[in-house]
């Protein structure tokens, strides 16, 4: 190698570092000016985050990915200050039935789906349950009590993201040529879409109404995350227990239960500081003036949120997912949302 080539390649890694850079920031801030130009909507800020990951490598990923949990959450907690807490008890009444109904019948579904398409380890139970309930959130808390590898964990986050996106695109339009009101939208989007960002970017899209009503709903089925995964938990314990008590070994026996019961389960806080908000908005004098500056800006936030999670998409991502995963995401998906919106156009 001569001098002049040991000097240009640190120099062209220098300037693609650089062009990245420049790229991801000048994303976000087109994505931030949803605050004031209305053609930034949530699923063209995905669409521009899936293009920043298909054209460059990521400058920022780990510290983009830490990001979007907090920034979605916080996100949510404004949206609270634009509903008021009397739509969110008769919303919450509405989808209760829904939403034990739904949980149950996807579990049951997708492990059967898994089985029968022979989808391997842990991938079938955690994209059952991310599917579920409320996606990658509820993969992140029981992933831990499987004991689940990472690729176990990349393939079932892999397979919802890449429905999610799917989601956000296709359910506005569908909504409207099916004639749905502003309540049914939100209902089928809230059991229908995984994640609460793409949930709330779908109904946000379709309506004010249709938002509030979706992320109440879906919010309420982000507490089931608590119950699901301690069951899994005790399943996992009880058949450890089983399998070393066949085996006859009391010293790993006394061990199993107690790695499965001092699991830590993420409780979803958010959701209680959501209702606060639409307390404080709905019964404190003046609060609604407040509101009327937070929501805006959560509204970008979230838009943002999902800008971030397009550019976390790779070709990686896509490949390590593999066909039979997501076969099986696509199936459950398809009969969840078919089921849902025949519920919701029957019952409400």
């Amino acid at each position: 190698m001569t001098h002049a080539e040991s000097v240009t390649i640190p120099r062209l890694l220098v300037h693609s570092s650089t062009i990245s850079k420049g790229l991801f920031w000048l994303g976000v801030a087109i994505v931030l000016s949803s605050v004031w130009l209305p053609i930034i909507s949530p699923p063209v800020a995905l669409a521009l985050g899936i293009l920043f990951a298909f054209t460059v490598e990521h400058p920022h990923r780990q510290a983009s990915s830490r990001t979007i949990k907090w920034l979605l959450q916080a996100s949510v907690v404004g949206l609270g200050f634009g509903i008021n807490a009397y739509s969110i008890v008769k919303a919450g009444q509405t989808g209760v039935g829904f939403t034990i109904a739904g949980i149950a019948g996807t579990l049951s579904l997708g492990l059967l789906l898994g089985k029968f398409l022979g989808v391997r380890g842990h991938s079938s139970y955690l994209i059952s349950v991310g599917t579920a309930i409320c996606g990658g959130s509820a993969i992140a808390a029981v992933a831990p009590v499987l004991k689940a590898d990472e690729t176990e964990i990349s393939v079932a986050l892999g397979t919802v993201f890449i429905l999610n996106a799917l989601a956000l695109f296709l359910f506005p339009p569908l909504g409207t040529a099916l004639g749905l009101t502003q309540e049914q939208f939100g209902v089928w989007a809230a059991i229908a879409i995984h994640d609460t960002s793409s949930v709330v970017g779908a109904a946000a899209k379709f309506g004010s109404e249709a938002l509030a009503t979706a992320t109440t709903v879906k919010l309420s089925r982000a507490l089931w995350i608590i119950p699901v995964t301690l069951a899994t938990a005790l399943w996992i314990r009880n058949s450890a227990a089983a399998a070393l008590s066949n085996e006859s070994s009391k010293e790993s026996s006394s061990e199993a239960p107690a790695s499965a019961s001092s699991t830590k389960i993420a409780i979803p806080y958010f959701v209680l500081f959501f209702i606060l908000a639409s307390v404080i908005t709905t019964f404190l004098p003046g609060a609604s003036v407040l509101g009327g500056y937070i929501v805006p800006l959560a509204k970008a936030g979230l838009t943002l949120t999902l800008f971030l999670i397009g550019t976390g998409l790779s070709k990686t991502m896509l490949l390590t997912v593999g066909i039979k995963p997501l076969l099986q995401g696509i199936v459950l998906w398809v009969a969840v949302s078919a089921l849902a919106l025949w519920s919701v156009i029957s019952f409400l």
